[in-house]
């Protein structure tokens, strides 16, 4: 196994019966605060994308902000904030869909990407898919050249891949 990915792994904590019983949250709190672990992550991340010609890097909030704006330093792009409704100053197009524990809406800046963006969608942690595939169906109806996501940590067992269309490019760089 990969060192840097055991390293990473090892770095993030559990945190039982959160945001409600029976649900084991991942914290990447504690990889973020270790400047080492976030430079391996920067690093990792980078790589996987570096010659893809990313134009812009999308970010869910609000952890998705963290390490989707250090991508898009590290590969010369953009960054698009994806929030919750009402925090966003102009004009939004929003979706909502269905999560593990209620129902949510997000939204992007009606101007946020356009048509000759290649865009790499960020967020930290891959479980039920559910709000990535709804940032994937707002950043859809911009028509951008090429869409990629990607993750820090995945939890295989609640299949989240399964929910995205078949040829979606999908990475996460660990898997729990």
């Amino acid at each position: 196994m990969n060192t840097d990915i055991d390293k990473i792994k090892q770095s993030i904590r559990d945190i039982y019966d959160f945001p409600v019983k029976g649900i084991v949250f991942k914290d990447l709190t504690t990889a973020f605060k270790n400047a080492k672990i976030l430079n391996l992550i920067s690093t990792n991340l980078t790589n996987l994308y570096k010659d893809k010609g990313i134009t812009k890097v999308v970010g869910i909030e609000s952890r998705g902000f963290i390490m989707g704006s250090i991508l898009a330093n590290n590969l010369g792009a953009g960054f698009v904030l994806v929030r919750k409704p009402g925090k966003l100053p102009a004009d939004t197009i929003k979706e909502s869909y269905k999560k593990e524990y209620g129902i949510d809406t997000v939204e992007i800046h009606a101007d946020a990407l356009d048509e000759t963006d290649i865009v790499l969608i960020h967020d930290d942690l891959l479980a039920t898919g559910g709000t990535v595939a709804a940032v994937l169906n707002m950043v859809k109806r911009f028509h951008p050249k090429k869409i990629y996501i990607n993750f820090i940590a995945e939890l295989e067992f609640l299949k989240g891949r399964d929910i995205f269309p078949e040829g979606t490019e999908i990475e996460s760089l660990i898997k729990f």
